[in-house]
């Protein structure tokens, strides 16, 4: 059995969690461990047992030319992940890259570029591509069953502002943004996925609530053909995770509502909720990189350009923002 050899650079919380996913895998391998921190080492060592003799480095540029890994997973800081995943490309490495892909449209389409020049797959770890409602949800609006779509409100809200206190995540200079740029990009990404919508403008109101970095974000976006989305990011909240989608056509609705969908056809003037029966199965970004390193998918779930379309439309709400909620242009 053909198998892809893994090295994982950074293995905290969730590098653990794509650690966890890759050894369930039967073609995957995990052969290194990167991260400066002996505390985090420790944890996936006590975690994992099948790991305990694993190599392990300090510095990733060590475990690229030593490793003998054939791609690697990246769950650094964000300010890291194009250093990181230049360096990978540059050493024959496929790279699977943790959200919100890397620091900027600028970093994003160089990157993209030197993937594609050196024949290397490269992806992001958006993992609500994979996840039975959205893919449900997809599926219904590619099959047209809501006709033209003509509004979304998007609502995420998280314990953020309290739970990421004195972490990287709050830190700009490691995290290059807040909440928006952190949980926030799953909505984003998501909302453009299932629509298949391209944004045109932007508008944007941020609180950063005394912080460095933005943690509640009201985002309108219109698109290409007149659609219009609301975008409300919420990190300031008490609770630990919500999150709801409402699509509008002009045959019909869905709304999704922490993993329930509810679907209005046309000719129905009231939501019906699907079934669990009713949705397709789900899957992992993992499974998926490594279905896409040994050939039996031509595309990841989430390939780069989804990276970059996010990078592009998170800079723009925060120029909105910036400049008194000016409406950005996405062509400027």
């Amino acid at each position: 059995m053909a198998k892809v050899r893994f090295l994982m650079i950074g293995v905290g919380g969730m590098g653990r969690q794509h650690i966890r996913r890759l050894l369930n895998v039967p073609e995957a391998e995990i052969v290194a461990l990167a991260d400066p921190s002996e505390t985090a080492i420790g944890l996936v060592k006590e975690t994992y047992p099948e790991l305990a003799n694993i190599a392990v480095y300090a510095d990733y540029r060590e475990a690229i030319s030593q490793s003998g890994a054939d791609a690697a997973v990246i769950v650094s800081p964000h300010s890291m992940h194009f250093e990181q995943g230049m360096a990978c490309l540059d050493g024959g490495l496929h790279v699977l890259m943790e959200k919100p892909f890397v620091s900027g449209s600028d970093h994003a389409e160089r990157i993209i570029a030197h993937a594609g020049k050196l024949n290397r797959h490269l992806a992001v770890a958006y993992q609500r591509h994979l996840m039975s409602p959205y893919i449900y949800i997809h599926d219904l609006i590619e099959k047209g069953e809501l006709g033209k779509i003509n509004y979304i409100c998007a609502y995420q809200a998280q314990r953020w502002l309290i739970g990421a206190t004195g972490s990287w995540r709050q830190n700009l200079a490691l995290s290059c943004g807040g909440q928006l740029n952190d949980s926030g990009s799953h909505l984003l990404d998501v909302v453009l996925w299932v629509t298949g919508l391209e944004p045109e403008s932007v508008s944007a109101v941020i609180e950063n609530h005394g912080r460095e970095v933005d943690i509640d974000s009201a985002v309108t976006v219109r698109f290409k053909g007149g659609a219009i989305a609301t975008f409300n990011v919420v990190g300031s909240a008490s609770i630990s995770w919500h999150e709801d989608v409402s699509i509008h056509g002009d045959k019909g609705s869905v709304l999704y509502r922490n993993n329930k969908i509810l679907v209005a056809r046309e000719g129905e003037k009231s939501l019906t909720e699907v079934s669990v029966e009713e949705l397709p199965a789900s899957s992992d970004p993992d499974i998926d990189f490594v279905d896409l390193v040994l050939g039996r998918v031509s595309e990841a779930a989430a390939p780069s350009s989804c990276g970059l379309r996010i990078a592009r439309l998170t800079e723009a709400a925060w120029k909105s923002a910036a400049n008194g909620s000016k409406v950005i242009s996405l062509s400027e």
